[in-house]
């Protein structure tokens, strides 16, 4: 069985891989296969947990190959925090190809108005995407100790889940405080 963490990136899909690599019986990546193009990008192992924001644009080929023959997570952040984090990041990654790629602007984004914007987008397109599948789980950040428990139970994870749950007081891939 496959595992997709599905999400807008910026809310902690690091720390959910770190934490899901003190599981034994499945294997973990964080953007794995994200630099690949073509047929293959979505050639997952047999057992393995998945934890990649651009997988959002990936959505048909996803179901397309998984159907509601994997488990998906829809990994969500408190909004402001969220958006905190986006503000400022917006000349780089994601926000960067949303604003300058999706819309074709060369300016400078107004990022009160691309960042919700780019959030509703992706949530929206995940909703979506999850409401026919059987296997499907909310994870919100705000209460990961509790939703991971929860997960680990419903994916039937095997390993050292007081290391797992440990991963969640680390701050993993945080915006510097300098950005």
């Amino acid at each position: 069985m496959n595992v997709f963490i599905l999400n807008t990136g910026r809310c902690g899909s690091y720390t959910f891989h770190e934490a899901c690599s003190h599981i034994k019986n499945f294997t973990s990546g964080h953007e794995s296969r994200s630099t690949i193009l073509g047929p293959n990008r979505l050639d997952y192992p047999e057992n393995h947990i998945e934890s990649d924001n651009r997988l959002s644009w990936l959505l048909g080929r996803l179901d397309k190959k998984y159907g509601d023959n994997a488990y998906y997570v829809h990994l969500l952040r408190n909004e402001k925090d969220l958006v905190y984090s986006f503000h400022r990041r917006t000349d780089l990654g994601i926000m960067y190809a949303y604003w300058h790629g999706m819309f074709l602007r060369e300016t400078v984004p107004p990022t009160n108005e691309v960042v919700p914007d780019y959030i509703e987008t992706v949530n929206t397109n995940i909703e979506l995407f999850l409401r026919d599948k059987t296997h499907k789980m909310v994870f919100q950040m705000d209460n990961a100790v509790e939703d991971f428990k929860k997960f680990w139970e419903w994916i039937g994870a095997e390993g050292d889940l007081e290391k797992a749950l440990s991963e969640w007081e680390i701050k993993y891939n945080a915006t510097p405080s300098w950005m």
